[in-house]
């Protein structure tokens, strides 16, 4: 599947989405993997967007509020050193509107979002765009995700 056509005067942008109620190693090692794959993509660093769910789409996928808000999560995650910048998702699932704002060149999914590579493979057929989606591995899945650190 061939990317979205970047300026090639910047970095690629490589995004990642979830919730990121808390941020941990696994959360770390997804950024890591992520900026690893578009460095090596393009032979030199890439920038990482996360793209924060917001509190209802939180609530209704998860059936249960975020421990913390969403600005709040924005904010610790934007305190993280890799990641470049954080920002809040769509209000309603299934737009997309925040990928056409970020132009990113990579979708880095998590090992558990399956439901939303299927989600989002249906919005980019509709759309007509095409953007390149890389699974990463799990890191220490039984011991950082997140349900079990709650």
């Amino acid at each position: 599947m061939s990317m979205v056509k970047s300026n090639p005067a910047r970095q690629r942008r490589v995004v990642v989405f979830g919730i990121f109620d808390g941020v941990h190693d696994g959360h770390r090692d997804l950024f890591r993997q992520a900026l690893r794959l578009a460095s090596l993509a393009q032979g030199k660093p890439a920038e990482l967007v996360v793209i924060v769910g917001r509190d209802a789409i939180a609530e209704k996928l998860k059936h249960k509020r975020p421990k913390y808000s969403e600005t709040e999560r924005v904010e610790m995650l934007k305190k993280e050193p890799l990641v470049d910048d954080a920002i809040l998702g769509d209000k309603e699932l299934s737009t997309y509107t925040v990928l056409e704002r970020c132009n990113p060149d990579i979708v880095c999914l998590g090992y558990d979002q399956n439901e939303l590579e299927v989600d989002l493979r249906k919005w980019m057929k509709k759309s007509g765009k095409e953007i390149l989606f890389v699974r990463l591995r799990p890191y220490e899945k039984e011991k950082f995700h997140s349900s079990l650190l709650r």
